[in-house]
């Protein structure tokens, strides 16, 4: 194994895109967080009801 092989290893980025779903319609975006934070939960507004309501983190979708 060569040398420089082993320098090329792959780094993790430190922000991640993650899918957000409300609780109430069932509504999808997208949000960046940190990778090191936990389950996000946020309020933000919902189109279908045109009021504020919890998002809450599905699953992650990408490394940013």
């Amino acid at each position: 194994m060569f040398l420089t092989n082993a320098l090329l290893k792959k780094v993790k980025s430190r922000r991640v895109m993650v899918l957000m779903e409300s609780v109430v319609t069932g509504y999808k975006k997208t949000a960046t967080k940190q990778r090191i934070y936990d389950k996000l939960e946020v309020i933000a507004w919902d189109p279908y009801i045109r009021a504020m309501c919890v998002f809450k983190e599905k699953k992650r979708i990408r490394s940013l």
